[in-house]
């Protein structure tokens, strides 16, 4: 009698620290999945200035788009070392360098969205450049897009489906319907030299440098 309640007082220890075991891993998780969501914004944001720059600092007048996103390492449009961005970052949601882009109607790219469909911890409180992201259930629809005011340049922006592969194009939706875009006239045109100014401190919270 003593063996068997010695074994079952042992079961339910055993069931009791597998529970807990679970529980704390799935915290680890979202905790995780909280990390990373921020280190998507705060790349999401860096890649949205870089373009903004690049489109600022446009020579002659005319505005355009980077035709690439290793265009904003260095400016190809100047004789010198210009930057718009320290590095090209991977997606913190799948860990790798692709990204979905989005397309600008003259040609260039106007914006990125990761391509990671896994659902959104996050749903509402975002700041106010990131209010369309608002109720967007999936990571591919955090759509960080650069929007040009400038004459010459359309506001109807042409739109990559999310997910879809890198350069496919699909219909124009609205400016309204774009998430997380703002007009190129917001920042002022900035030149860099040397080490880009796009601050690395805060890309990454969990100390990680992709």
């Amino acid at each position: 009698m003593e063996t068997g309640f010695t074994y079952l007082s042992l079961m339910i220890l055993v069931a009791t620290l597998a529970l807990a075991t679970s529980a704390t891993l799935t915290l680890g998780s979202i905790v995780q999945r909280r990390q990373a969501e921020q280190q998507l914004l705060e790349v999401g944001a860096a890649y949205r200035r870089a373009i903004a720059s690049y489109l600022n600092s446009s020579p002659g007048g005319r505005r355009s788009y980077p035709p690439t996103l290793t265009d904003l390492l260095k400016d190809p449009r100047y004789p010198g070392v210009r930057r718009h961005l320290r590095r090209l970052y991977p997606d913190p949601m799948t860990g790798k360098a692709e990204w979905g882009l989005v397309p600008a109607p003259g040609g260039g790219i106007m914006g990125i969205h990761s391509l990671s469909e896994a659902r959104a911890i996050k749903l509402a409180g975002f700041e106010a450049e990131n209010q369309l992201f608002e109720g967007k259930v999936r990571y591919s629809e955090w759509i960080f897009v650069v929007q040009s005011v400038a004459p010459g340049i359309g506001t109807g922006v042409p739109r990559q489906t999310p997910g879809a592969s890198a350069g496919a194009t699909s219909p124009n939706p609205t400016p309204q319907q774009v998430p997380g875009g703002f007009a190129a006239q917001s920042p002022a045109p900035v030149e860099l030299s040397g080490t880009a100014q796009v601050p690395a401190r805060g890309l990454f919270p969990t100390g990680a440098q992709h």
